[in-house]
């Protein structure tokens, strides 16, 4: 099969018919090797994929979606490239489907940085496609969100998120307000902070590690 995107595997270390995904979403100017990192960290019965985001940048590095430095917070992100990339994404998730044949109840999408600001577009656009998120230092942009058809959709969605407390990168009031967000929609999440920069401290790696053999 040719994929909407470029990606890496790790197959579940113990065969079965219809393994757990664990679909790994790289930040902005980063590549497919970065969280694919952590594989060896993750539970054997998971099968994760790690995918490669489609803008290329310089020196090895991607973006899902080009990000103006210079402009004001409105104009920051631009939203077409984002929104296709969304959409890019949900095309991914069915095509992995087709594939391997993943229980999709126990499905998890992990994000970091920009990939975890298409990783919240993706599950509240089309909660239908994923089961758990982890969202690692990012935030909700209201933008990439479209209204799904179902009138109770967001019912089986998790979330794990976190954020680091000194983020120079992504501001942390920018993720203070995830709780509410999801609080409103009556989505069940866990929001941590942590005292470190734009990363993964060590603590917040054993607590995601926690949460996902909960939801396996």
């Amino acid at each position: 099969m040719a994929y909407s995107l470029k990606h890496i595997v790790r197959k579940p270390k113990v065969a079965t018919s219809n393994p757990p995904l664990l679909l790994m979403l790289h930040g902005y100017g980063s590549n497919e090797q970065d969280l694919f990192s952590f594989a060896n960290e993750l539970p054997d019965e998971l099968l994760i994929i790690s995918a490669r985001a489609p803008l290329s940048l310089a020196f090895g590095g991607y973006a899902w979606y080009t990000i103006h430095f210079e402009a004001g917070d409105s104009k920051f992100s631009d939203i077409p490239e984002a929104l296709h990339a969304r959409n890019l994404l949900v095309k991914f998730i069915d095509e992995l489907q087709e594939t391997y044949h993943f229980d999709a109840t126990k499905s998890f999408l992990m994000g970091f940085s920009q990939g975890t600001i298409l990783s919240y577009a993706v599950a509240l656009s089309f909660p239908e496609k994923i089961k758990n998120i982890i969202a690692l230092s990012g935030y909700i942009n209201k933008e990439l969100i479209a209204t799904p058809s179902d009138k109770t959709p967001y019912k089986n969605l998790n979330f794990f998120c976190s954020h680091g407390s000194v983020d120079p990168v992504i501001p942390i009031e920018w993720a203070r307000k995830t709780p509410e967000y999801l609080q409103n929609k009556k989505i069940a999440y866990i929001y941590k902070e942590y005292h470190v920069g734009h990363g993964v401290a060590p603590q917040n790696f054993s607590d995601l590690l926690d949460w996902i053999q909960k939801h396996l």
